[in-house]
């Protein structure tokens, strides 16, 4: 028997794409968050100088990388408490979303507790063991039933497509009524070096395991973070989990049995992406004046710009179905991601990706002000 999912959700968009396509213009594509930008050259070198890579890695990661993220960990997220043995380099964060309930032990009669507005994976990494996905932003929003049965209660802070923040009184909170279930807490943070407003400069965007949230016990708590954004490493697959040593070696041992390894190479673009800020800042600023390009110019066509106060979108609306906004854009030649494609409370939103070239995103400007 195939296992049966729902249809991946961005298929619907192919009206959508065709009537923007029409546009002499040209089509904007602002619906998907995939870097355009190069990817800089000592990640490039270091990836290069590791090409002969005649044995197999390991699944653990090697001690090099282990470090680096450890390392990275203290100094971008005021982390102090983690171990090499607590970190593992995954191959890209979406696969890591999508398994961690399997690897967890989680099936039939277990919940799975995610954001109200979120990315679609989380749900279906329950549904690939049949637990149970719930929609929640408290665990105190939970019928009695559930919160018995919640197992894994994941954060998502800056979150996608949103760009909401949570900072550490927020996190601590959640963090304390999951650990009152006996619940696990995995955090995706994949958007922390992006923040803005408030965020922005010298401030840290809390994580789940600083040492101001977890208080130094990482019991029960995971980071999931991602390279693909702050380094432009999507094609890569570069990412890592941290954290909570009770459960690490049982998910290093059942990730080496299915063979989730992130290729030699790959491991030694992660240490020089993750020893080197300033590739960060620069592409930051790429970023920064994107979104400084676009965010008036949607706001001179109806748009309200709702939380968005860190990563690479903009949570839009104008108080109507996204449908409606989805087609006004594609009228113009401007594909975006349906607020719907993340859940009920997503409907009457929009998200706007800044990560097209500059040159797309004045031409998106210029159709929004016309």
């Amino acid at each position: 028997m195939v296992l049966k999912l729902p249809d991946y959700p961005w298929e619907t968009l192919a009206p959508y794409r065709a009537r923007a396509a029409e546009h002499p213009g040209g089509t904007v594509d602002l619906s998907i968050g995939t870097p355009v930008d190069p990817t800089p050259q000592l990640i490039q070198d270091a990836l290069a100088r590791a090409a002969d890579a005649h044995g197999y890695p390991t699944t653990h990661g090697s001690p090099a990388v282990r470090q680096a993220i450890v390392d990275w960990f203290r100094d971008r997220r005021a982390t102090t408490h983690l171990a090499t043995d607590h970190v593992m380099p995954t191959v890209g964060s979406k696969e890591l979303v999508a398994w961690l309930p399997l690897l967890l032990g989680l099936g039939e009669g277990d919940v799975v507790v995610r954001p109200r507005v979120a990315y679609p994976t989380y749900d279906i990494g329950a549904r690939l063991v049949g637990a149970k996905a719930i929609a929640a932003d408290s665990l105190g929003e939970l019928e009695a039933e559930d919160r018995d049965r919640v197992k894994l209660v994941w954060l998502n802070s800056p979150g996608n497509p949103t760009g909401s923040v949570l900072d550490v009184d927020s996190l601590k909170a959640r963090v304390d009524q999951a650990r009152e279930l006996g619940a696990v807490v995995a955090s995706d943070e994949c958007y922390a070096e992006l923040g803005w407003g408030d965020w922005d400069g010298d401030a840290i965007i809390p994580s789940v395991l600083s040492d101001e949230v977890s208080g130094g016990d990482l019991t029960g708590l995971l980071a999931a973070y991602s390279l693909s954004k702050q380094s432009n490493l999507a094609g890569y697959r570069a990412a890592f989990l941290a954290g909570a040593p009770d459960l690490f070696p049982d998910l290093v041992n059942s990730r080496k049995h299915a063979g989730m390894i992130v290729p030699a190479p790959v491991q030694a673009a992660m240490v020089a992406a993750l020893g080197d800020h300033a590739h960060v800042v620069e592409q930051k600023d790429r970023y920064r004046a994107r979104r400084e390009a676009i965010l008036p110019a949607l706001e001179s066509a109806g748009f309200r710009v709702d939380s968005s106060e860190a990563g690479l979108y903009l949570w839009v609306t104008r108080n109507e179905n996204c449908w409606e906004s989805i087609g006004w854009l594609a009228e113009r030649g401007i594909v975006a991601g349906p607020g719907a494609f993340y859940g009920e409370a997503g409907k009457f939103h929009v998200r706007i990706a800044i990560t097209a070239s500059d040159e797309r995103i004045a031409a998106a400007a210029e159709r929004l002000t016309a």
